[in-house]
C-alpha cells in the first residue's frame, strides 16, 4: 500500500518536479580566494544564495530542500573558520526564522545535533519549533552530518531496540528523519563529481546535476537551470521504459 507521502512524491515526479532537493553548497572558500578575500567571506555571500534557492524552490513547487550545511567532516577545519561558521549559523537562524515562517517554511534538521554548541542548538531548536505548522516547503539543514555516521547511528540504534530482522522499511524508522523522503535532484556547485558523504542512503536513485558555478553566485535562475534540467532526464529506477 502507497502511503498518502508516496502518493504525493509520484504525482510530483510524474509532472517532472523533484519532490526532494538536496544541494552540496560548494566552493565558498575558492569563491573568497579568487578575489584576495578571507575565506569566511565566502561563507557570509553565500547566504545570500541560500535565500535565492529557497525562494526558488518553494515557486517552483520542491517540497523537501535540504541544505549540505556543515559537515561532520567540516569540523576538521581551521578552529577560527569553525567558530565562524557556527557563529554565522545562529544569527541567521535568529534572524532569518521569521521570514522563513512568513513564507511557510518549515525549518527541520539532521545530523549529529550533539556536537553543536548549546547556543546553536537553542537558536536552532527555536526556529523549528516556530515554523513546525508550516508545510509550504520542508527546509532541512544537514549539521554535523555525515552519510556513513547517519547509517552507522541507525544501526546501532537497531541494535539497542532489540530488533531482530530488518527490511528498508524498517531501517529508515531509524534515520535521523524517517520522514525524509529519498532525494530526486542532487545539486553540487563548484564544478566537483563526488557526494562527499551526504544523505547516502537518500540518494541512492538521485539525478545528478553539477555545475561549476560556485556556491555565493547560485542564484535563482542557476536552480531554474537545474529543474529544468531533470525534467528532461528519464527515470528508469531499474526498469525498462
Amino acid at each position: 500500500m502507497i502511503s498518502f507521502s508516496n502518493r504525493r512524491r509520484r504525482r510530483y515526479l510524474k509532472n517532472n518536479i523533484p519532490f526532494h532537493v538536496g544541494i552540496i553548497m560548494d566552493g565558498n572558500g575558492r569563491w573568497a580566494e579568487r578575489r584576495g578575500l578571507p575565506r569566511i567571506m565566502g561563507h557570509k555571500v553565500g547566504v545570500e544564495s541560500v535565500r535565492s534557492v529557497v525562494r526558488a524552490a518553494k515557486k517552483v513547487g520542491v517540497r523537501y530542500l535540504t541544505l549540505y550545511t556543515f559537515s561532520s567532516e567540516n569540523w576538521q577545519r581551521p578552529p577560527d573558520e569553525v567558530s565562524y561558521l557556527m557563529y554565522m549559523l545562529r544569527n541567521l537562524l535568529i534572524k532569518e526564522v521569521d521570514e522563513l515562517n512568513r513564507q511557510g517554511v518549515r525549518v527541520k534538521a539532521i545530523g549529529r545535533l550533539n556536537m553543536l554548541s548549546k547556543e546553536v542548538l537553542k537558536a536552532l531548536d527555536y526556529a523549528i519549533k516556530k515554523t513546525e505548522h508550516n508545510d509550504e516547503l520542508n527546509l532541512y539543514l544537514a549539521l554535523s552530518y555525515g552519510g556513513r555516521q547517519e547509517i552507522v547511528d541507525a544501526v546501532n540504534k537497531i541494535i539497542k531496540s532489540g530488533v531482530k530482522e530488518v527490511d528498508e522499511d524498517t531501517f529508515k524508522r531509524f534515520l535521523y528523519d524517517p520522514e525524509l523522503p529519498d532525494v530526486d535532484l542532487l545539486i553540487r556547485t563548484a564544478g566537483e563529481y563526488r557526494i562527499s558523504n551526504f544523505l547516502l542512503w537518500h540518494t541512492s536513485y538521485a539525478e545528478l546535476y553539477i555545475t561549476d558555478t560556485l556556491w555565493p553566485d547560485f542564484r535563482e535562475e542557476d536552480f531554474y537551470e537545474a529543474i529544468e534540467d531533470f525534467s528532461k532526464r528519464v527515470r528508469k529506477f531499474g526498469k525498462v521504459v
